[in-house]
């Protein structure tokens, strides 16, 4: 049953990218008040709860954003304190610029969107040139660090993992599928079931408007739509 002070609308729109997010920062690198959480492509479905999921439990949050769009809405999300790199133009070193808001420690946890594998010239041309390089967010990992990657096809080369062995840092995979092919975890979902802060509830009338701004790549969001 779902907890009676959870709105329908809330619940429906914390469901799939909230597990996502929860699986993320709860099992595979659970958060605690003063851990640093950097979350690539912040603005995203997946970002913006990831980021909300991090503050209520007292991490600092470090995000970025592939457009002045993104990095405005971001700016705008409560509770604000989130550090926000805009990566639109191709000028910012993702790894400098987390190294500098860590002292030089690094970052205890990544969330990626998404990793570049090649250089730039060999990259295939469909995959965005705004997603950092797999040896930046190595880089840019702490001491112990955990990456948590959504990277299905991740390559890690012999110096990848002699920088991770030197560091302690773990790799994990985020696939919120197994969840349901885990019989510990069934049954398990109201315990991702928070108030994160989400847009207003769409009506029924306007689904049609809004499923075809979303299937034409206008909008990078979710709606929920009020019956």
């Amino acid at each position: 049953h779902k907890p009676q002070k959870l709105c329908w609308a809330e619940a429906a729109g914390a469901l799939r990218d909230g597990l996502r997010a929860y699986t993320a920062l709860h099992y595979l690198a659970p958060v605690s008040p003063g851990t640093s959480v950097l979350v690539l492509d912040g603005a995203s479905p997946f970002g913006t709860i990831a980021i909300q999921l991090a503050q209520h439990r007292g991490a600092k949050v470090i995000s970025t954003a592939h457009s002045l769009e993104d990095k405005q809405y971001l700016e705008r999300l409560r509770p604000a304190g989130a550090r926000v790199i805009d990566v639109s133009h191709g000028k910012i070193d993702v790894a400098e610029s987390c190294l500098e808001e860590t002292g030089g420690l690094g970052v205890d946890i990544v969330l990626d969107a998404g990793v570049r594998l090649y250089s730039a010239e060999d990259e295939p041309a469909s995959r965005s040139q705004l997603l950092p390089h797999k040896h930046d967010i190595i880089t840019l990992l702490g001491v112990g660090g955990r990456w948590i990657t959504t990277e299905r096809n991740l390559q890690l080369d012999p110096p990848d993992s002699h920088s991770l062995f030197l560091k302690g840092a773990t790799v994990s995979f985020l696939n919120e599928e197994v969840w349901n092919l885990s019989n510990v975890q069934q049954g398990k979902y109201l315990d991702i079931l928070w108030w994160p802060q989400l847009d207003e509830p769409i009506p029924l009338y306007e689904a049609k408007v809004s499923m075809e701004i979303v299937q034409k790549n206008q909008a990078r969001k979710r709606q929920v739509i009020q019956f």
